[in-house]
């Protein structure tokens, strides 16, 4: 008759295996396997075992045989497993993803998992493994849009530059504006936030025209600076320029970061921030065409 193979321990496993054979926070699985081993290291054979241990011989086998070839590190893990069979051919995977790629749906933006399912005959759960499996977001989008300044990396050396390693004693400041805000008043006055009660405010409201905001950011420590103005010419910047000065350390040179290109490039606006001393202006590469 066929007999299996003995299994050899050393002192020093054997203790590890009667350690996990009894010990409480082992897992269940884990203290079986050892318990088979050192069964398997006493001589004997699988149907022994499996009766002791209330298994099946195959089972016994198995895992005799996976210390043998793994060791001990063979009985922490069960061995990996093909899974199922996969239900969709490799025809129909690639065609999900080349409609996900390359069309849009009729009556939408982009594809969802269920119109796509609808139009590919798989189920949205296939959809979005196949999704997943790819990478593919299609109700994901970022904005790009290219700069045509042809000066476009001094520029952008400079700025890096300025943040990375900025003047010593000088403030570099960042500074934007925003024209035609809304200026909102509501029609009645809203109630305070209190216990158990949201704050309130009426739906309507007056409108009182627009604002432009100017403000300029110490990208040192965050501090702004900032006004608004009725409005958005080079005679309203550099008033802003004024201010900053105004507000800013006397004994510090001020250099600014402007993307406010149409209003710092009028000749009248370069010769009015020259003009103030404490000024060094590095405009950023203007937006493409097209931008906000």
């Amino acid at each position: 008759m066929r007999s299996a193979r003995l299994v050899l321990l050393t002192l020093a496993r054997r203790e590890e295996l009667r350690a996990w054979a009894r010990g409480r926070s082992v897992s269940v699985r884990l203290a079986e396997r050892a318990r088979i081993v050192l069964l398997a290291s006493q001589g004997r054979q699988d149907k022994e075992i499996a009766v002791l241990l209330g298994m099946t011989p195959q089972k016994a086998g198995r895992w005799r045989q996976r210390f043998l070839t793994l060791g001990i590190e063979g009985l922490k893990k069960d061995a990996p497993r093909p899974g199922g069979r996969r239900e969709i051919s490799a025809a129909r995977i690639e065609e999900v993803v080349r409609r996900t790629l390359q069309e849009t749906p009729a009556t939408a933006t982009h594809w969802s998992v269920r119109s796509m399912a609808a139009v590919s005959g798989v189920s949205p759960a296939t959809v979005a493994r196949i999704w997943g499996a790819h990478g593919l977001k299609p109700h994901l989008v970022r904005t790009l849009k290219l700069s045509h300044d042809p000066h476009f990396w001094e520029k952008l050396e400079d700025v890096v530059g300025l943040y990375l390693s900025p003047p010593e004693h000088a403030l570099v400041l960042s500074c934007d504006e925003k024209s035609r805000i809304q200026a909102l008043d509501r029609t009645q006055p809203g109630l305070p936030l209190k216990k158990g009660r949201a704050g309130t405010m009426t739906h309507d409201y007056l409108r009182h025209g627009t604002t432009t905001l100017f403000a300029a950011l110490n990208t040192l420590d965050g501090t702004v600076i900032g006004t608004c103005m009725k409005r958005r010419r080079h005679q309203e910047w550099l008033k802003f320029l004024r201010l900053i000065d105004s507000e800013s350390p006397q004994t510090k040179r001020c250099t600014s970061l402007s993307t406010t290109t149409r209003l710092t490039n009028t000749p009248r606006s370069s010769d009015g921030w020259l003009a103030i001393p404490a000024f060094t202006l590095t405009s950023l590469p203007p937006e493409p065409p097209g931008s906000i």
